[in-house]
């Protein structure tokens, strides 16, 4: 069976058993339907004085164009969980559509562990994004209509960009008020997809509505004939902005297959922006639970990397122990295999490509003096011979492996690794930074280069020195770093798989996120709008005459 047939085909609770499952009464959720809810602002403060469960971050090896199964094994992890009688909660991001109409798919998991109801979650959901998109523009359109009605603030350049929850690489660069009408003013712009957004960024590290309306007021939107900012606030902007968020920033709740409970909230992406779901979701989750299993998106060089250096370092949290997703097939794929032959048994380019899985191992374990188990999500095609290979390679190292069939046998596929997990977060460490925020911008950025990525240098165009020394002389400095660059290479080179030989990270452009609070790096030929492939998934995605939905993957 499909995906969307194995969650069409199980029996969901309604949610308000799963809210009061985990202590949330009715009164303090708002339904969408049978099956997902919000979560009100008020749980969280009734809940405050309880002591935090344990927080497992799952991330992965760079992956192939398909991904290697993070929230499928994010999944798996909190259904095997309570299989040995653990509470566990997901804390997940949402879908974005670009993903979804483009060449991923869904991103609600697959087989027997998925959350549930998928074509919702996929699709609009509870409208969070949205309502973040439509945030967003309103910025924009109250920027041009007041330069229309005479220009006070002086914009002599605006920064702020349109954004929309689609790929469409025709939008990366548009020409604007070409009506001809007397006194508009023609300008280019450009459009984010929206979970590159800053809005985006600003949901998901908010803590509450108050802090919320004071990071959308601190967005810088443009500078004056005399080079100096012009911020959200001086347009009176952020009310209004935060009425439209004011439920995007709820929480919400749904439930996986096997009736864990799922709070999923947030979505930027990792190669383009912070990666993680929001602050607000992961502490709720927190007091709610024994164990929280979290993602950062894309390899643990763009994910985790951000999870710990921005998204920790702002709420104060940091995990009890990391998971490592590793695939057969993405450890040949960086081992040179050709994607044509990546389902053929190779254990040459199987033994190349685990310099990429060690690299991370190390980043995680001796960087960040963090807890790490390897999760080897096995596939069908995947060999005996192959997945010995791995865990023979890992032992010599004295890394854990668990090899996790949760896609075939759900929560129990898993149980292996929850208890292993249990055993891990017991463990001490100790999470050091990459880089300390005193330091300035192109520090940081070598630090994540060198360590991180294993580069051996780093490159500027002219125009992003230029935008590194304005950002520093506005008093941003501080801020952490946000390295936008290709998830399938350590290098910002996508074709550049094995990384063997010695090479730089070269950054095009810098953007200061003054409210969201970290610079964003532009590395390689990164966009943060992508496009569609030859044949994106919106050409096999239906609804038949029973309304039911066909596609989805």
């Amino acid at each position: 069976m499909t995906d969307i047939e194995i969650a069409r085909n199980t029996k969901l609770k309604k949610i308000t058993e799963i809210a009061n499952s985990i202590g949330i009464n009715e009164e303090d959720i708002e339904q969408y339907g049978k099956y997902k809810c919000k979560i009100s602002n008020e749980v969280y403060e009734k809940n405050k004085n309880k002591e935090n469960g344990k927080l497992i971050l799952v991330t992965a090896i760079s992956p192939t164009p398909l991904g290697e199964g993070k929230t499928t094994m994010s999944i798996a992890i909190a259904d095997g969980l309570r299989r040995i009688n653990k509470k566990s909660i997901l804390a997940l991001r949402e879908p974005s559509l670009g993903p979804v109409f483009g060449i991923k798919g869904g991103a609600t998991g697959g087989g027997k562990v998925q959350i549930a109801p998928m074509e919702d979650i996929n699709l609009h959901f509870t409208g969070d994004i949205h309502a973040m998109t439509v945030a967003n523009d309103l910025l924009s359109s109250l920027i041009d209509n007041h330069i229309y009605f005479g220009n006070e603030l002086g914009f002599e350049k605006v920064v702020w960009k349109r954004c929309l929850d689609l790929n469409d690489r025709q939008l990366r660069l548009v020409d604007t008020g070409l009506s001809g009408e007397k006194k508009i003013v023609p300008r280019q712009d450009k459009f984010d997809i929206t979970v590159a957004s800053e809005i985006m960024a600003i949901v998901c590290l908010a803590n509450d509505i108050k802090d919320l309306k004071q990071k959308l007021g601190n967005i810088l939107i443009g500078y004056n004939k005399q080079g100096e900012p012009i911020y959200a606030k001086q347009l009176n902007a952020q009310g209004a902005m935060a009425v439209l968020l004011k439920d995007a920033i709820k929480p919400n709740l749904v439930q996986t297959l096997e009736h864990t409970p799922a709070i999923v909230h947030g979505g930027p992406f990792a190669n383009i922006a912070h990666g993680c779901n929001s602050i607000i979701a992961t502490k709720l989750a927190l007091k709610l639970a024994d164990y929280v299993i979290t993602e950062a998106g894309f390899g643990a060089d763009l994910g985790a990397e951000k999870f710990l250096d921005i998204k920790c370092r702002k709420a104060n949290l940091k995990p009890d122990a990391v998971v490592l997703v590793a695939t057969i097939k993405a450890i040949k794929y960086h081992g040179g295999v050709e994607k044509e032959k990546i389902q053929e048994e190779n254990t040459e380019c199987l033994e190349k490509g685990m310099s990429n899985l060690y690299k991370h191992i190390d980043n995680l374990k001796n960087k960040y003096g963090l807890n790490v188990i390897v999760a080897l999500n096995k596939y069908n095609q995947d060999t005996e011979k192959e997945i010995e290979f791995v865990k023979e390679k890992l032992q010599e190292k004295g890394i854990q492996l668990s090899l996790v069939e949760g896609w075939e046998k759900g929560g129990e596929g898993a149980i292996d690794i929850a208890n292993k997990i249990v055993n891990l977060v017991e463990q001490e460490e100790n999470l050091k930074y990459i880089y300390e925020l005193e330091e300035d911008i192109k520090t940081k950025i070598k630090k994540v280069a060198t360590k991180i990525y294993g580069a051996n240098d780093v490159k500027y165009t002219e125009q992003a020195e230029k935008e590194i020394e304005k950002i520093e002389k506005l008093g941003y400095r501080n801020l952490p770093v946000c390295i936008a660059k290709t998830q399938y290479s350590f290098s910002d080179d996508p074709k550049n798989l094995e990384c063997n030989n010695s090479y730089d990270i070269h950054v095009k452009g810098i953007e200061l996120k003054a409210g969201a609070g970290f610079i964003v790096v532009l590395a390689g030929e990164i966009m943060t709008m992508p496009g569609l492939p030859k044949i994106p998934a919106a050409e096999n995605i239906d609804i038949d005459e029973n309304g039911q939905i066909v596609g989805i993957f």
